[in-house]
C-alpha cells in the first residue's frame, strides 16, 4: 500500500513504508521531499513519544505553518517513528494506486 501526502498541488511525501501511530502515517525521512519544508521553532511534548519538532510546508507562495512534525529523539515506546515525519493542518494523506 502506497501512501501519499499532498498539499496545494505538491507531493510532500510518498511511501509504501509508513508507520501508523494514533491514526497518523509517519513517512520515512528519505521519502519526504525536503524542497517543500522550512524549519519551525515550534515544539510540543507527548508523555509517551517525547518532544516533537515541527516544519512549515511551503508550496509556491503558499505557506502552512507547522504542518509537519517529527520526533528527533522519541522515547523508547515510540522508537518506530525515529527518522519519520507526519502531517496535519490540511495536508491530505491518502492511499494511492
Amino acid at each position: 500500500m502506497t501512501i501519499r501526502a499532498t498539499w496545494n498541488g505538491a507531493v510532500l511525501a510518498q511511501s509504501d513504508r509508513t508507520v501508523v501511530v494514533e491514526g497518523n502515517h509517519y513517512f520515512p525521512a528519505e521519502d519526504v521531499d525536503d524542497r517543500h519544508f522550512e524549519p519551525s521553532g515550534t515544539h510540543t511534548s507527548c508523555p509517551w513519544k517525547g518532544e516533537a519538532s515541527y516544519r512549515s510546508v511551503v508550496v509556491g507562495d503558499a505557506r502552512n505553518d507547522d504542518a509537519a512534525w517529527f520526533y528527533p529523539s522519541p522515547k523508547d515506546a515510540a522508537k518506530e517513528i525515529t527518522d519519520r515525519v507526519a502531517f496535519w493542518k490540511g495536508v491530505t494523506v491518502e492511499e494511492v494506486a
